[in-house]
């Protein structure tokens, strides 16, 4: 989906990652959101004339399209269902607002950390962290237009993060050692994820 599209379908994905970008007239990319395996991109994006943002996928991606009409008697017919899209809704505005708060207050090193923590979390949620590892397709360009840093100081932030032992970011994936002690230096509270409906 490109920024200035009108959106048709609201996407569930279904199998891999995707990133929801804005890109400024000089090329400039900031990374503002990030899509697992059972996240919907924007619930109510169809009510749209165009987007404002554009997604791009991070790895081969499957997805399922929902119509504005299938969208609609799922939440007129089905309480329940819409009970948990309004839940997916606010979670996603919590994490909107925690990603804020990794740019503008947190130093490199515990953003980078709160990023791995949450991600870690949302893939142990939906059973694709085994064994206190996961995908983690992010390269250190990503990495930086997501925390809005150099590519530079990301790979000296990524070297500190693999030397802390507390985890690991190596050719994709994430592998978490100390889960406690990896939220301490994140300054990470799971509690805007509301895991619990």
């Amino acid at each position: 989906m490109r920024e200035g599209d009108d959106p048709k379908d609201v996407y569930l994905i279904t199998d891999g990652w995707a990133y929801q970008y804005k890109t400024l007239e000089d090329g400039a990319r900031q990374i503002v959101g990030l899509f697992v395996p059972g996240d919907m991109c924007d619930l109510h994006v169809y009510i749209l004339k165009e987007v404002d943002y554009s997604i791009g996928a991070l790895t081969p991606l499957r997805y399922t399209k929902i119509s504005p009409a299938e969208f609609d008697d799922l939440g007129d017919n089905h309480p329940r269902v819409m009970r948990a899209l309004l839940w997916e809704s606010l979670v996603s505005a919590s994490i909107q607002r925690e990603w804020t708060v990794n740019v503008g207050q947190r130093d490199a090193y515990e953003s980078l950390a709160h990023l791995c923590c949450e991600m870690f979390t949302r893939m142990r949620l939906v059973g694709l962290a085994p064994e206190n590892s996961c995908t983690f397709p992010l390269t250190h360009r990503d990495l930086a237009d997501a925390l809005g840093l150099t590519e530079t100081h990301v790979g000296r932030v990524v070297a500190k993060l693999n030397a802390s032992g507390f985890a690991t970011l190596n050719r994709r994936k994430l592998v978490v050692k100390n889960v406690r002690q990896l939220q301490t230096a994140a300054r990470f509270n799971p509690h805007y994820l509301h895991q619990a409906m």
